[in-house]
């Protein structure tokens, strides 16, 4: 059109690339192309399920959420009452019910976006990591993260712990403020039975996350139930961390690792990572937090037990052995997040690492096996047999030594248990597999000998009697030697 006004038509059709009679149209018409263009607004194939939409849409009304590849099954299903169905037709009918709902289903809950201030509040939650298959020195490490942000700078860490436990809350956000320098005023969590229990219709406070909070001078904060989305800062961020140590795993090329301490690292390096680009807006948060308290709050629950006849005690649900000399004492049981004291009185006896989820058994042979060696026909039927097998080796050893002697194998089997408690367990091991890997039953001489261990007799001890002469004949050598040192120099 704007050619037209310089040119005929017909060049100014041809300079534009069109044929005169379509440029002939767009002129007399005054419209650009697009405008010209007109919806389609009919079918262009008839409505499959027009007979029987009557039907499937009452079905919707009083059932809102039946998905439309359930409604297609029913009228398959229908054959007598209805035209032939089949399952090619899902999408066409997908589409009628997506329609249908966008018309007449039920309202939605609607998100409001939260402008976050600086300086508000910390947030906490904990998610399961078992999808991300971790093991430790090759076995499988069921466990959850506890994870810790600030909602303005995004600014988190994370701890390992097992349960979603008070000791586990308490022991993460001590970590977390602690490594942080700094509390935020309010700390925000969902309804963990940990911090909050039922009353009436809602949740309140427990009493002892009350009084950890009091302590840092934090003021508790918590979403309604069933809202997680009003803990949507750390709940959204709980997937982002997941998919960020999955590909660091992905990288690593193993998801195995040496230790605890040691996948303990590799997370604080990705920690290290993330938080590296938010410095500045933490900058801005730290103006409004609260100092350090003057000193930590320990989350120590104590449990006062009783040991059994079998030297063994009972915490939360877990089993623990202790030396067997304190069968029938009364002990106090101090519980730590990941490890326990076991005290008599004021004195720490003993620290036993705690059980994953506070369930199974820890039963250490050292405690036991003196007892044992004066009864070993006790070992057999043992209810704990399986603890007393502390490597792959040892459980090998015994089934080769009951093979061997089915009478007498479980004594030589506590044998060399016994090596192992009164020497080194990592040896006897070894020498275990030099033997079974030769094809020689692990007996326990043969352990012994090749633990080089001493026997019970005095070794014999002979001192020869130094000759005097010698040592006048090194003195004179070495005079001699000095003196020639001292000429050289002069």
């Amino acid at each position: 059109m704007k050619l037209k006004n310089i040119a005929t038509e017909e060049i100014a059709a041809l300079k534009t690339g069109v044929d005169r009679k379509t440029a002939s149209k767009y002129i007399e018409a005054g419209q650009l192309p697009s405008e010209m263009k007109k919806k389609r607004n009919w079918s262009t194939r008839s409505d499959c399920f027009e007979a029987v939409w009557p039907t499937l849409a009452e079905m919707l009304t009083n059932a809102p959420g039946l998905e439309a590849k359930t409604l297609l099954e029913w009228l398959i299903e229908q054959k007598d009452k209805t035209p032939p169905f089949h399952f090619g037709q899902l999408r066409t009918l997908q589409r009628r019910v997506r329609d249908w709902r966008a018309l007449h289903g039920p309202e939605k809950s609607v998100i409001f976006p939260q402008h976050i201030m600086p300086g508000k509040q910390s947030q906490s939650d904990c998610t399961c990591m078992n999808s991300l298959r971790i093991t430790i020195a090759g076995a499988a490490f069921p466990h959850l993260l506890f994870h810790w942000m600030l909602p303005y700078s995004r600014w988190e860490t994370v701890s390992i712990c097992y349960t979603e436990s008070f000791a586990s809350l308490t022991a993460g956000y001590t970590a977390a403020i602690w490594e942080l320098g700094a509390v935020a005023p309010e700390h925000r969590t969902d309804n963990l039975t940990a911090a909050t229990h039922s009353f009436g219709n809602g949740r309140e406070f427990n009493k002892s996350w009350n009084d950890f909070l009091k302590h840092h001078g934090v003021k508790p904060s918590r979403n309604n139930p069933g809202e997680s989305h009003e803990n949507g800062s750390v709940e959204k961020s709980n997937d982002l961390i997941k998919k960020n140590i999955e590909q660091q795993l992905l990288l690593r090329g193993s998801r195995n690792f040496t230790s605890i301490d040691d996948y303990n690292i590799f997370l604080k390096i990705i920690m290290k990572q993330r938080n590296k680009s938010r410095q500045a807006r933490l900058t801005e948060d730290l103006v409004y937090f609260l100092p350090l308290p003057k000193r930590r709050w320990e989350a120590v629950q104590t449990l006062s037990v009783t040991v059994g006849p079998a030297s063994i005690i009972s915490v939360l649900k877990g089993v623990y052995s202790v030396p067997a000399r304190l069968i029938g004492y009364g002990l106090d049981v101090d519980i730590y997040p990941k490890h326990l004291n076991i005290r008599y009185g004021r004195k720490v006896i003993e620290s036993i690492p705690r059980l994953p989820n506070d369930r199974g058994v820890a039963v250490n042979y050292r405690h036991i096996i003196g007892y044992l060696l004066r009864k070993p026909g006790a070992f057999a039927h043992y209810q704990y047999r399986e603890c007393l097998f502390p490597r792959l080796a040892f459980r090998k050893a015994y089934d080769m030594l009951i093979e061997q002697s089915p009478a007498r194998g479980h004594k030589d089997y506590l044998k060399v248990l016994h090596l192992a408690a009164i020497g080194s367990e990592s040896d006897v091991t070894a020498a275990l597999e030099i033997l079974m890997e030769s094809g020689d039953v692990p007996l326990p001489d043969a352990v012994k000998k090749l633990l080089d261990l001493p026997s019970n007799a005095h070794p014999a001890v002979r001192v020869t009697q130094p000759k005097l002469g010698d040592y006048d004949r090194l003195l004179s050598t070495f005079n001699q030697t000095t003196q020639g040192e001292l000429h050289a120099i002069h």
